[in-house]
């Protein structure tokens, strides 16, 4: 039952050229830092990656991207990073974006076994095209299909041998959906506890979809974009 593994390097040994790897994070938010940097370190070539959004130029999976690792993102948002956008543009990078809350059930039904759903959001706009749509009680729906992956990498805040998860707050974004959706899900946890710490109601993600565990460490938790209001001026002040 320890599912524990030695380093990111040792966890991700059987991910090959071609792979399909979902990527908790929302932004820089939750992204495994030592995975993706362990995948960068890999060199691993021709990756489909799931994950709401690519990172930056600098950070997240925005360094997989800028060494030329991914042939395809599935994404919802793409705003924040120039090399996406320069790749994309120049035929260099295939994308299928999808509304960020159909790409969330897309994951939560591929976790779940379903194969498709219908969907209002997105009929009659391009998200629709070539897609089958048909008509519920006079509204019109968008045939989308669940997502699988070969590979789930994700971040909690805490886990146990078992690969029990716990995640923080908004860190916990997309990441229980891709762990029930990835045919091997690799979690870094920044504590490891020992099983029978976590209080079963305080699981996000029980064991049973993880398969392996790493500890991280030296996280740098980036923030993609820091925006602040101005202090308010003391009375009095001149």
């Amino acid at each position: 039952m320890d599912k524990t593994f030695a380093s990111a390097e040792a966890a991700l040994h059987d991910v090959g050229d071609g792979a399909v790897i979902m990527s908790g994070g929302f932004g820089l938010c939750g992204n495994p830092e030592n995975l993706i940097a362990a995948l960068h370190r890999k060199n691993v070539r021709g990756l489909t990656i799931i994950s709401n959004n690519c990172g930056t130029d600098t950070k997240g999976l925005g360094t997989l991207l800028a060494n030329g690792q991914v042939k395809k993102m599935v994404s919802s948002y793409v705003g924040e990073n120039k090399t996406f956008e320069r790749l994309f543009l120049g035929g260099q990078l295939e994308v299928e974006l999808n509304p960020q809350g159909t790409l969330a059930e897309r994951i939560r039904a591929g976790g779940a076994g379903i194969a498709g759903f219908y969907t209002p959001t997105g009929y009659g706009t391009q998200v629709a095209e070539g897609k089958e749509t048909r008509e519920f009680d006079g509204k019109m729906y968008v045939l989308e299909r669940g997502l699988r992956a070969d590979f789930t990498i994700v971040r909690a805040w805490k886990g146990d041998r078992w690969g029990n998860l716990l995640f923080r707050k908004t860190a916990r974004n997309f990441s229980p959906m891709m762990c029930a959706a990835g045919k091997v899900t690799i979690a870094e946890v920044e504590q490891l506890v020992d099983v029978g710490e976590l209080s079963p109601d305080q699981i996000h993600t029980p064991g049973i979809y993880v398969q392996r565990v790493i500890v991280g460490a030296g996280y740098e938790k980036p923030i993609e974009r820091r925006t602040v209001r101005p202090r308010p001026r003391s009375e009095g002040a001149v």
